[in-house]
């Protein structure tokens, strides 16, 4: 397997990671203008992108996901609770779906709370183990801090929603899963975020403040109390990254 990680605009990761074996490759999480370098970093590899996906349609950025999607001829992906809200057809995602890129699967975890439609990605390589290695993790779970929950404007009902998925998707892995997050500090997609780009399952249930609560009011409590200023222009990103 090989595995990048890109710092972009608005304190946004993006990932390119795949087999290098059987030449075949996964874009996640495009931020627009960052197109080429996909495109040459799957040159450098030698393997063609078989998949582009959104871990969710961002409000905090604009996605460059379906421009290069177009440009290498593969299928651009977001979850299927998009169909009818996007402007466009996509390859939809369901929970439980599995990317193979070659000896690399990408298994689909949906985990709303930030988003409806947000997922996560949860990573094996089967040259290494069966077991999973690491989650990208989108804006659901940030190392230091987990997703905001108030940007479709229910905060109460989707801290509840987050809780669920982080409890139900995230927390049961083992401890060493490593995590690989949408954003470092710097983003407004959550408060209190680690200038760290990376962290462990392990970790964030010892020393994440959302993590460590067990009690779901209090989890609630917590992520609607400290809530960052909404994107600058997100209206407007939402509806670049929705439009036709």
């Amino acid at each position: 397997m090989f595995f990048k990680q890109l710092a972009t605009k608005e304190s946004s990761l993006s990932y390119f990671f795949g087999c290098g074996t059987l030449g075949k490759s996964i874009a996640v999480d495009v931020v627009a203008g960052d197109e080429e370098w996909f495109i040459e970093e799957a040159k450098k590899a030698g393997v063609t992108i078989s998949h582009v996906i959104d871990t969710h349609v961002h409000a905090d950025h604009y996605s460059g996901g379906r421009k290069l999607a177009q440009m290498v001829g593969a299928p651009y992906c977001l979850h299927e609770s998009d169909i009818g809200l996007v402007k466009f057809q996509f390859h939809p995602l369901r929970d439980g779906d599995e990317i193979e890129a070659g000896n690399v699967v990408a298994k689909v975890l949906h985990t709303p709370g930030h988003t409806m439609d947000s997922i996560c990605l949860m990573v094996m390589d089967k040259r290494r183990a069966a077991e999973p290695w690491f989650v990208i993790t989108g804006d659901t779970l940030f190392v230091g801090s987990v997703g905001r929950p108030d940007l479709a404007g229910r905060e109460q009902e989707m801290a509840g929603i987050l809780f669920d998925s982080l409890h139900s998707k995230l927390l049961p892995l083992a401890d060493q899963v490593e995590i690989f997050p949408g954003h470092q500090a710097g983003s407004v997609c959550g408060a209190g975020i680690s200038g760290k780009p990376s962290s462990t399952i392990g970790f964030e249930k010892r020393f994440n403040p959302g993590l460590r609560l067990s009690d779901r009011e209090e989890f609630v409590k917590l992520v609607t109390s400290d809530i960052p200023p909404r994107p600058a222009e997100m209206n407007k990103m939402v509806a670049a990254n929705i439009a036709a």
